[in-house]
């Protein structure tokens, strides 16, 4: 069985991070080994929240994986809550990374052209450091403009794909890493997926449904990862990651009392 480390905090509510990896790939007849970064009570989209950081203890569980002789088919890293942990999961995958294995690092920072709250300058570096570790990565729109230093408000609307796929080769040609780049608006009623790889620029176009649900980047980046272990090309894993997520939210938006924050409703789909 092809195993996951999965290095993400989990929440007790707001399906995202670990609540949405683990069992999209535990459905996927593969192993999620989750190295946790802190535990939330919910996630941050709520009003308020408490919180249990767990930095002090990541190198300790690490340690003890190494006395396991640990080993992994793919690394996730999601959500990271202060710039030690960083540079904490760098030295992992410097560590646990082979020849074959997999490093797949969605760079949590902002949507909708806003980095997310405490995300200062220090912390910003660090996740731009650690994405360079990767061999893919899954920015929404927002986090490519960080990666490259551009500025949002001139990347919504008309040509808003064309201004992607110049980043995106840029950030390719530069680092010879892959990227999947969600969240590309283009429309009222249309989103885009961007893909680059070795093969170029492709795009994937779905319905906009309802208002924006957290979560679906940790549901992209999971599903995405299982699929690419699977032997499917970049293009094809986010292809059908994004039509996984597109029925999620269409069966959550059907429902009464949504709350955006609660994540959307996948677990039926597995």
């Amino acid at each position: 069985m092809k195993k996951i480390a999965v290095i993400n905090d989990i929440s007790g509510f707001g399906k995202c991070s670990l609540t949405a990896a683990l069992p999209i790939i535990s459905a996927n007849n593969m192993q999620c080994c989750p190295l946790v970064s802190g535990v939330y009570s919910n996630q941050t989209g709520y009003d308020s929240f408490k919180y249990a950081d767990l930095t002090e203890y990541m190198q300790g569980f690490i340690d003890e994986w190494k006395k396991l002789g640990a080993s992994f088919d793919a690394i996730i890293t999601g959500f990271i809550p202060n710039h030690k942990q960083a540079k904490i999961i760098e030295k992992f995958i410097d560590d646990f990374k082979k020849e074959k294995t997999l490093i797949v690092v969605d760079p949590v920072m902002a949507d909708g052209g806003e980095k997310y709250k405490g995300f200062d300058d220090e912390r910003i570096n660090a996740i731009c450091a650690l994405a360079k570790k990767a061999d893919v990565i899954t920015p929404n729109i927002s986090e490519l403009c960080i990666l490259c230093g551009e500025d949002f408000s001139k990347i919504k609307g008309k040509g808003a794909i064309e201004k992607a796929e110049k980043m995106a080769e840029s950030y390719y040609k530069k680092n010879s890493i892959s990227l999947v780049i969600s969240g590309i608006e283009i429309s009222d009623s249309e989103i885009a997926t961007g893909v680059y790889d070795e093969n170029g620029f492709k795009t994937i176009i779905s319905k906009k449904i309802g208002e924006s649900f957290s979560g679906t980047g940790d549901i992209l980046c999971a599903n995405l990862t299982c699929q690419l272990l699977k032997g499917k090309d970049l293009y094809a894993s986010a292809e059908e990651s994004c039509k996984f997520i597109e029925k999620a939210i269409i069966q959550t938006v059907g429902k009464k009392d949504i709350n955006c924050a609660d994540g959307v409703d996948f677990e039926e789909l597995l």
